[in-house]
Protein backbone atom coordinates (compact mmCIF):
# COMPACT_ATOMS: atom_id res chain seq x y z
CA UNK A 1 0.00 0.00 0.00
CA UNK A 2 1.12 3.50 -1.09
CA UNK A 3 1.61 6.48 1.24
CA UNK A 4 -1.67 7.83 0.18
CA UNK A 5 -3.65 5.00 0.15
CA UNK A 6 -2.61 4.70 4.01
CA UNK A 7 -3.55 8.07 4.63
CA UNK A 8 -6.92 7.30 2.79
CA UNK A 9 -7.52 4.24 4.89
CA UNK A 10 -6.42 5.81 8.28
CA UNK A 11 -8.82 8.82 7.22
CA UNK A 12 -11.52 6.60 6.84
CA UNK A 13 -11.05 4.72 9.86
CA UNK A 14 -10.71 7.49 11.96
CA UNK A 15 -14.17 9.27 10.13
CA UNK A 16 -15.89 6.08 11.09
CA UNK A 17 -14.98 5.79 14.66
CA UNK A 18 -15.56 9.56 15.16
CA UNK A 19 -19.38 8.89 13.48
CA UNK A 20 -20.08 5.95 15.30
CA UNK A 21 -18.87 8.13 18.77
CA UNK A 22 -20.94 10.87 17.63
CA UNK A 23 -23.92 8.41 17.09
CA UNK A 24 -23.86 7.13 20.75
CA UNK A 25 -23.36 10.61 22.33
CA UNK A 26 -26.58 11.56 19.88
CA UNK A 27 -28.47 8.29 21.27
CA UNK A 28 -27.14 9.21 24.96
CA UNK A 29 -28.11 12.74 24.43
CA UNK A 30 -31.50 12.14 23.01
CA UNK A 31 -32.72 9.92 25.73
CA UNK A 32 -31.21 13.01 28.30
CA UNK A 33 -33.02 15.41 26.55
CA UNK A 34 -36.42 13.47 27.07
CA UNK A 35 -35.80 13.38 30.71
CA UNK A 36 -34.64 16.68 30.84
CA UNK A 37 -38.39 17.39 28.91
CA UNK A 38 -39.88 15.22 31.67
CA UNK A 39 -38.53 17.42 34.29
CA UNK A 40 -40.15 20.55 32.88
CA UNK A 41 -43.61 19.19 34.06
CA UNK A 42 -42.62 19.07 37.60
CA UNK A 43 -43.53 22.27 37.80
CA UNK A 44 -47.12 21.84 36.49
CA UNK A 45 -47.84 18.90 38.79
CA UNK A 46 -45.95 20.86 41.90
CA UNK A 47 -48.84 23.75 40.87
CA UNK A 48 -51.51 21.29 41.18
CA UNK A 49 -50.17 20.02 43.95
CA UNK A 50 -50.36 23.69 45.77
CA UNK A 51 -53.44 24.32 44.93
CA UNK A 52 -55.44 20.68 45.94
CA UNK A 53 -53.02 20.27 49.01
CA UNK A 54 -51.97 17.17 47.93
CA UNK A 55 -48.91 15.35 48.67
CA UNK A 56 -45.82 14.84 46.62
CA UNK A 57 -45.84 11.25 47.47
CA UNK A 58 -48.41 9.17 45.43
CA UNK A 59 -46.98 5.36 45.83
CA UNK A 60 -50.01 3.75 44.10
CA UNK A 61 -49.57 6.11 40.72
CA UNK A 62 -45.83 5.41 41.21
CA UNK A 63 -46.30 2.08 41.04
CA UNK A 64 -48.33 2.23 38.28
CA UNK A 65 -46.25 4.13 36.17
CA UNK A 66 -43.32 1.38 36.51
CA UNK A 67 -45.38 -1.17 36.03
CA UNK A 68 -46.44 0.11 32.63
CA UNK A 69 -43.16 1.37 31.86
CA UNK A 70 -41.76 -2.71 32.90
CA UNK A 71 -44.32 -4.65 31.17
CA UNK A 72 -43.72 -2.04 27.74
CA UNK A 73 -40.18 -2.59 27.71
CA UNK A 74 -39.91 -5.95 28.52
CA UNK A 75 -41.76 -6.49 25.48
CA UNK A 76 -39.02 -4.57 23.56
CA UNK A 77 -36.88 -6.66 25.09
CA UNK A 78 -35.36 -4.58 27.52
CA UNK A 79 -34.19 -5.25 31.05
CA UNK A 80 -37.49 -5.01 33.30
CA UNK A 81 -34.65 -4.71 36.54
CA UNK A 82 -32.55 -1.83 34.98
CA UNK A 83 -35.94 0.09 33.41
CA UNK A 84 -37.79 0.05 36.67
CA UNK A 85 -34.86 1.36 38.38
CA UNK A 86 -34.30 4.28 35.46
CA UNK A 87 -38.11 4.78 35.69
CA UNK A 88 -37.88 5.23 39.93
CA UNK A 89 -34.97 7.52 39.41
CA UNK A 90 -36.90 9.57 37.05
CA UNK A 91 -39.77 9.81 39.75
CA UNK A 92 -37.48 10.78 42.25
CA UNK A 93 -35.86 13.55 40.48
CA UNK A 94 -39.30 15.04 39.26
CA UNK A 95 -40.24 14.85 43.25
CA UNK A 96 -37.51 16.43 43.69
CA UNK A 97 -38.23 19.77 41.81
CA UNK A 98 -41.76 19.21 43.33
CA UNK A 99 -40.62 19.24 46.70
CA UNK A 100 -38.39 22.20 46.10
CA UNK A 101 -40.58 24.19 44.13
CA UNK A 102 -43.16 23.79 47.06
CA UNK A 103 -40.69 24.94 49.38
CA UNK A 104 -39.76 27.72 47.78
CA UNK A 105 -43.61 28.66 47.67
CA UNK A 106 -44.13 28.37 51.09
CA UNK A 107 -41.42 30.56 51.85
CA UNK A 108 -42.95 32.77 50.32
CA UNK A 109 -46.05 32.71 50.71
CA UNK A 110 -47.82 32.04 47.41
CA UNK A 111 -47.09 30.30 44.17
CA UNK A 112 -46.87 32.30 41.34
CA UNK A 113 -49.85 33.01 39.15
CA UNK A 114 -50.79 30.31 37.69
CA UNK A 115 -54.02 28.98 35.39
CA UNK A 116 -55.63 25.58 37.10
CA UNK A 117 -53.79 22.99 35.92
CA UNK A 118 -55.29 19.29 35.39
CA UNK A 119 -53.54 16.46 36.38
CA UNK A 120 -55.77 13.60 34.85
CA UNK A 121 -56.17 15.43 31.46
CA UNK A 122 -53.18 17.76 31.10
CA UNK A 123 -50.43 16.12 32.80
CA UNK A 124 -50.62 12.08 32.91
CA UNK A 125 -50.90 12.20 29.66
CA UNK A 126 -47.74 14.06 29.19
CA UNK A 127 -46.31 11.80 31.10
CA UNK A 128 -47.50 9.05 29.60
CA UNK A 129 -45.60 10.21 26.39
CA UNK A 130 -42.98 10.80 27.93
CA UNK A 131 -42.62 7.42 29.82
CA UNK A 132 -43.01 5.84 26.18
CA UNK A 133 -40.38 8.26 24.91
CA UNK A 134 -38.06 7.14 27.78
CA UNK A 135 -38.72 3.95 26.28
CA UNK A 136 -37.82 3.99 23.27
CA UNK A 137 -34.70 5.98 24.13
CA UNK A 138 -33.25 3.01 26.80
CA UNK A 139 -33.60 0.86 23.42
CA UNK A 140 -31.90 3.24 21.51
CA UNK A 141 -29.24 3.70 23.77
CA UNK A 142 -28.62 0.34 24.76
CA UNK A 143 -25.32 -0.45 23.47
CA UNK A 144 -24.02 2.88 24.92
CA UNK A 145 -25.30 2.30 28.61
CA UNK A 146 -23.70 -1.18 28.52
CA UNK A 147 -19.79 0.36 27.93
CA UNK A 148 -17.22 0.81 30.58
CA UNK A 149 -17.29 4.54 29.90
CA UNK A 150 -21.18 5.00 30.26
CA UNK A 151 -21.30 7.22 33.37
CA UNK A 152 -18.95 9.53 31.42
CA UNK A 153 -20.33 9.84 28.67
CA UNK A 154 -23.90 10.11 30.44
CA UNK A 155 -22.47 13.18 32.59
CA UNK A 156 -21.04 14.79 29.51
CA UNK A 157 -24.21 14.51 27.73
CA UNK A 158 -26.22 16.16 30.71
CA UNK A 159 -23.22 18.28 30.41
CA UNK A 160 -23.74 19.59 26.75
CA UNK A 161 -27.88 19.98 27.36
CA UNK A 162 -27.21 22.01 30.10
CA UNK A 163 -24.65 24.11 27.88
CA UNK A 164 -27.03 24.67 25.24
CA UNK A 165 -29.73 25.44 27.49
CA UNK A 166 -27.62 27.67 29.40
CA UNK A 167 -28.53 26.06 33.14
CA UNK A 168 -26.11 26.27 35.72
CA UNK A 169 -24.62 22.87 36.71
CA UNK A 170 -25.84 23.71 40.39
CA UNK A 171 -29.13 24.92 39.58
CA UNK A 172 -32.31 22.87 40.56
CA UNK A 173 -33.08 21.23 37.24
CA UNK A 174 -29.73 20.14 36.35
CA UNK A 175 -29.19 18.57 40.06
CA UNK A 176 -32.71 16.67 39.13
CA UNK A 177 -31.21 15.70 35.90
CA UNK A 178 -27.96 14.23 37.20
CA UNK A 179 -30.85 12.05 39.78
CA UNK A 180 -32.93 10.95 36.81
CA UNK A 181 -29.77 9.65 34.63
CA UNK A 182 -28.18 8.32 37.85
CA UNK A 183 -29.12 4.63 36.61
CA UNK A 184 -29.02 4.99 33.02
CA UNK A 185 -25.77 2.32 32.78
CA UNK A 186 -26.74 -0.80 33.04
CA UNK A 187 -22.39 -1.15 33.90
CA UNK A 188 -22.81 -0.15 37.29
CA UNK A 189 -19.21 -0.10 37.69
CA UNK A 190 -17.05 3.06 37.53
Amino acid sequence: MRGVEKLLVLFAALTWGVAIARCETNSLSSLVETSAKRLLIAKKVALAKWDSGAAVEDAPREAEVIRKAVKDAEAKGLDAAQVEDFLRAQIEANKLVQYSLLADWRRHGKAPPHAPVDVVKEIRPQLDQMEKQLISGLLDSAAERSTTTCRADVAKAVGDYLDAHKLSANSRNAVALDRAMATTCTNRGE
